[in-house]
């Protein structure tokens, strides 16, 4: 035991060792080009028993030679003998578990060790119970030939025992992805890595390396709020929570190990080390997942990409539904420093009619900025408590900022490192200058709860829980693990703390988080990060969000306009509404952000869309829950609507806002655009202008984007008011877009009472289409608007 928690220590120092700047990310795919290490290649099932789904693979022992060919150096992989003294007490070729597990009908577990596990956590913080189910009834198991066969009504898994291989099928018998085996890449001169683990000769720690096969045209998706190119194949990915200081480039403060397949699968890696994927950017057709763990564990999902959101989202939990006020228009900068400044853009919001619901004090609500130590500076506040329902009685709600780093004039500073509620290092001092809270100890999170529930106590609605990525790499955790599996983990333990006590106290589930890992998707919601004030940083926090949602998350946001400088006022135009028809929406970042800070035009532009927004609200409010029940994005890809339709797999600057609405922002100073709609007809929502499937050049309408909406769909719309607080939902009225040969249309209902999703549905009579049935008219009364007469 002591052996194997050194070697998993060792190589968390040995890495941050090796790192050039602090918390520069881990990229362990040199672990697995090192050839100094030893590799171990899957090779051979020896037993297997189908009942239980256990069994042993033997891992025969490779190292890599060189080879000179016509001045060209070549590595090449070759078995050797045991290295150990006694020879008689280590195996050349070890005989490991192995186990399948069965989910679901459409989930498969493989989960492999390199070696014994004498210290694995009995629960997963990212799994939404702890534990995965294992339901082997749902699947019908036969001998074959070659070794063992498994299926349900979506899928077929074979196991292979000689060249060991697994064999992952859809229901129609179409090979999805099989284990590399090192048989299978003899046939290229390119050394490639099978299906393996190495052993390092630093220090003897081990990690593994599942590879899989990629088929031609095969596209992956995912990996978290990801800013390069969509489709990753071709790309390595590295998974390691940063503070990407930005939405341009490679790194992620939100990184997540699960993504998915043009092919119909889905894959979950269930770790919180650091992992590299490279899709076939060394080799296009091996897809290889270097996990730092010496455990192997991977959930595979089948079917299309709604069907494996909802399975890997029941797997790993599904989206709290926020509240109706947090889908209001959230006013900020960076920072609002006094009670006055607060009092007065609220009174600015109201004044200017700009509907809105949040007031955010960033980081200045501390007597001195940035020093966050939950007091609200006495000179600055003079009665916060009364201020906060001074603004909920005017329908605002109030955001505070705060973060988990304390320097060491932080009055708070020497109360944490006295009570050990801050992450050690190997010595026992704290590794940065600054304490950072350890929340693997429960005696930190119940004094930091303490510390939160004072402020909601007081009136604050919700907490912005900033940063997250930096938790020391080389710390000792109360855990008892090293930030080479807490480092990850530390997101979801502070998204998890935030959310339960606001929940406790609240009575609803709502952070404004910047850092996850998986399983932080149960924790709404999460905004985009700090993006230049450009149409390049536009246009990249959009694939970040499209990304994110193919993660498992249904709730996402960014800052309109863009963070790091004040914002040109034609970018904020046309951010703007890309902004309101997103999940959740927020103007933050360099003074000034207020639109009336703006001219009079850009106010005015400003305020259509916000009203856009607030009129819409029963549809945004009605997708959002029926986005949080199945684990679906507000803000999806197209080709998670449409997987059939092959260009909808190609569309990275266009997105679906729910099930029905399309929308295109503009990314340059044009006033039109080219948009790909999905098979089917469209309707402009401005301009009502009619479209069939394909590309087309579409002129944005009198708010600076461009949105259509599908055939056949009724929009529910209500009255505009200043806030949701003082919205009418007992009328609403029921815009129906549907072109002149359509006789019905469809759409759904959620009320803020939050009992029940209802469909709604309307048919034609005459020119006109009424409402046949109304499943709330003890609550609502309707009036239909037929769009296209």
């Amino acid at each position: 035991m002591l052996s194997v928690a050194l070697g998993i220590s060792s190589l968390g120092f040995s890495q941050v060792q090796n790192a050039d700047v602090l918390n520069e990310p881990v990229d362990v795919s040199k672990d697995f080009e090192n050839y100094q290490n030893t590799f171990y290649f899957a090779d051979e099932l020896m037993d297997f028993n189908p009942k239980t789904g256990k069994g042993t693979l033997k891992y025969k022992r490779y190292e890599y030679q060189t080879r000179q060919a016509f001045n060209n150096m070549l590595m090449k992989p070759d078995t050797v003998a045991a290295n150990e003294f006694p020879a008689t007490e280590y195996a050349e070729a070890p005989e490991l578990p192995f186990e399948i597990q069965f989910v679901s009908d459409r989930t498969v577990r493989l989960k492999m060790t390199s070696g014994p596990q004498f210290n694995q956590p009995e629960t997963s913080l990212m799994l939404v119970d702890g534990t995965a189910p294992n339901h082997p009834e749902l699947w019908d198991y036969s001998k074959i030939d070659e070794g063992h066969q498994f299926k349900s009504e979506h899928g077929k898994v074979e196991i292979i025992a000689k060249p060991w291989h697994v064999n992952i099928y859809d229901e129609n018998g179409k090979l999805l992805t099989s284990t590399l085996h090192n048989s299978d890449v003899q046939n290229t001169y390119t050394p490639v890595l099978p299906f393996s683990f190495v052993r390092r000769n630093s220090d003897y720690s081990r990690s593994f390396s599942p590879v899989f096969s990629l088929q031609p045209d095969e596209k992956i998706f995912g990996c978290g709020e990801s800013f390069t190119q969509f489709n990753k194949r071709g790309q390595k990915v590295v998974l390691y929570t940063d503070d990407a200081n930005g939405v341009q480039n490679e790194t992620m403060y939100k990184p997540i190990p699960f993504y998915m397949s043009s092919r119909g699968y889905g894959v979950f890696m269930h770790t919180s080390t650091p992992i590299t994927v490279d899709f076939g950017k060394y080799f296009n057709a091996a897809n290889k997942m270097m996990l730092g763990d010496d455990v192997a564990d991977l959930f595979f999902f089948l079917g299309d990409p709604k069907d494996i959101l909802d399975e890997y989202t029941d797997l790993t939990g599904k989206a709290a539904m926020p509240p109706l006020w947090s889908f209001g228009f959230w006013m900020s900068r960076i920072t609002y420093f006094s009670e006055k400044e607060g009092r007065e853009v609220a009174k600015n919001l109201r004044d200017y009619e700009i509907p809105s619901d949040v007031i955010h004090f960033d980081t200045g609500w501390f007597d001195v900025d940035w020093r966050n130590n939950y007091e609200f500076a006495k000179e600055r506040f003079d009665d916060p408590e009364a201020m906060m329902a001074d603004m909920k009685e005017d329908g605002f709600h109030v955001s505070l900022w705060q973060l988990p780093y304390f320097t060491p004039k932080n009055t708070l500073f020497n109360e944490i490192v006295d009570n050990n509620y801050a992450v050690k290092d190997r010595k026992g001092n704290i590794p940065y200058e600054d304490a950072i809270l350890d929340f693997s100890n429960p005696e930190t999170v119940e004094w930091y709860q303490g510390k939160l529930k004072h402020l909601l106590d007081l009136g604050v609605s919700v907490f912005k829980v900033d940063f997250g990525e930096a938790a020391p790499f080389s710390g000792i955790y109360h855990s008892g693990r090293t930030g080479f599996y807490e480092h990850n983990l530390f997101p979801l333990r502070y998204n998890k703390a935030v959310a339960e006590i606001t929940k406790k106290i609240n009575g609803y589930t709502l952070i404004w988080a910047r850092s996850t890992w998986a399983g932080s998707q149960r924790y709404p919601l999460h905004w985009g990060g700090d993006a230049a004030t450009t149409n390049s940083a536009m246009s990249a926090t959009l694939r970040g969000g499209l990304s994110l949602g193919l993660s498992g998350f249904s709730f996402w946001s960014h800052d309109v306009g863009g963070f790091v400088t004040k914002s040109p006022e034609n970018i904020y135009r046309r951010w703007t509404p890309f902004g309101m028809l997103s999940s959740h929406v927020r103007s933050h970042g360099e003074p000034p952000t207020e639109p009336w800070e703006y001219s009079k035009s850009f106010l005015k532009d400003f305020r259509n869309a916000d009203n856009m927004r607030y009129k819409l609200m029963p549809y945004i409010y009605a997708q959002a829950k029926a986005s949080s029940e199945k684990g679906l994005p507000m803000m999806r890809a197209l080709f998670v609507e449409y997987p059939d339709d092959a260009g909808s797999w190609l569309i990275d600057n266009e997105y679906l806002f729910g099930e029905s609405m399309l929308v295109a922002p503009l990314f340059e100073e044009e006033t039109s655009r080219d948009v790909y709609l999905p098979k089917g007809t469209w309707i402009d929502y401005q301009t009502h202008k009619v479209y069939q499937g394909g590309w087309h050049t579409i002129e944005a309408g009198d708010i600076a984007i461009i949105a259509l909406v599908k055939n056949g769909t009724i929009l529910p719309h209500i009255k505009l008011a200043q806030s949701t607080k003082d919205m009418d939902w007992t009328n609403l009225d029921l815009q129906v877009f549907a072109d002149k040969t359509t006789n019905s249309a469809t759409g759904k209902i959620y009320l803020p009472d939050g009992k029940k999703l209802e469909n709604i549905s309307v048919e034609k009579d005459g020119n006109l289409y009424q409402l046949k049935q109304n499943p709330l008219s003890d609550k609502i009364n309707f009036k239909t608007e037929t769009i296209i007469k």
